[in-house]
């Protein structure tokens, strides 16, 4: 079960997903140490995820340029309720729309592995497909991994996502929800 907060945050049965800002891209970005002062929680020393792109913050800082009031469409930061929100864990986001597709979203999400297997990104990607279904503009919903993770599949599988080509990176593979019938 997912709760919108008013704020823009998204509150799991075991995680609060906390809506980025510019300020905390530009912290997490130039590596001041705030992040977790801005958040409220304790970062591990192993943030950001070792699949993490770092030009993706900076891709964000344009999409808050350009659409300064859509704060909770393009990143989460996950923490648990287990220990009372005190420690980031992961990061779930999306929704890029892009004008050859304007009514595709594509996410993605990411675990410290001292946290994988607990099923939070599965918590945390569900929660986000009922934030894309939600929103009337998306039809189809994408997600990409590399075939030789199955546990990104495996997460994509649970959401109700199906295979659907090659991706748009060399050696990736592409996964979509249909969430409506296309506009």
């Amino acid at each position: 079960m997912m709760q919108l907060q008013e704020c823009g945050d998204i509150v799991t049965s075991r995680l609060i997903l906390i809506a980025i800002t510019p300020e905390t891209i530009q912290s997490e970005k130039t590596g001041d140490n705030r992040l977790g002062e801005l958040i409220g929680c304790t970062i591990p020393a192993n943030w950001p995820p070792v699949d993490w792109e770092p030009h993706v913050l900076d891709f964000f800082l344009t999409l808050f340029d350009q659409h300064p009031n859509q704060i909770g469409w393009f990143r989460y930061v996950a923490l648990p309720f287990s220990d009372g929100f005190r420690t980031l864990i992961g990061t779930v986001g999306g929704g890029f729309i892009k004008p050859e597709a304007p009514h595709e979203a594509e996410f993605g999400y990411a675990v410290l592995p001292q946290f994988e297997g607990r099923g939070f990104t599965t918590e945390a990607a569900k929660a986000m497909v009922e934030f894309f279904r939600n929103n009337e503009r998306i039809n189809s919903l994408i997600a990409h991994t590399f075939p030789s993770i199955p546990a990104s599949i495996r997460v994509m599988e649970k959401c109700g996502m199906t295979y659907d080509g090659e991706g748009k990176d060399p050696g990736t593979i592409r996964y979509r929800l249909q969430l409506r019938p296309p506009k």
